[in-house]
């Protein structure tokens, strides 16, 4: 079941992103109750499309368990995932994903498509709208500042 620490460990890295002028998206990657990896948006900073929170995370929690496959592990991210990132949520094996606000143009968790509902041969679970209000609210503000 979803736990609330963490996902408001992914809310103060996505609003360290909305600091930094990036869209504010935050994810952490959990086992055995421990935080072992984290990412936040970075993509204005490096100029590079793949630099979502996910990714970041995942490439993190690999290097951290030295091992390409996540088993065991639960993301945390303030954003339903895009395909992109779910793609990368399936080769990496994580058993579940909680997310924060849905996302009605890139989602794909739900928000457009449900990846997650193909004929893969993996599985996460899948935990939506968990905390989606605070999450949402970060996004709202950071786009009304652009305006």
């Amino acid at each position: 079941m979803p736990e609330k620490f963490f996902m408001e460990r992914a809310l103060k890295l996505a609003s360290d992103a909305a600091a930094e002028g990036e869209v504010p998206v935050g994810c952490v990657i959990v086992r055995n109750g421990i935080i072992i990896a984290e990412g936040r948006n970075r993509r204005e900073e490096t100029q590079n499309a793949l630099h979502h929170a996910e990714i970041l995370a995942i490439d993190n929690a690999c290097f951290a368990l030295h091992n390409r496959r996540l088993a065991g592990c639960t993301m945390y991210v303030t954003l339903e995932p895009c395909p992109m990132c779910a793609g990368a949520i399936l080769n990496a094996g994580i058993d579940e994903v909680v997310f924060g606000a849905s996302d009605t143009n890139m989602g794909a968790c739900g928000g457009v498509m449900n990846i997650f509902e193909e004929a893969f041969g993996f599985k996460p679970k899948l935990y939506g709208g968990f905390m989606a209000e605070e999450s949402a609210r970060l996004l709202k503000d950071f786009f009304a500042k652009l305006r």
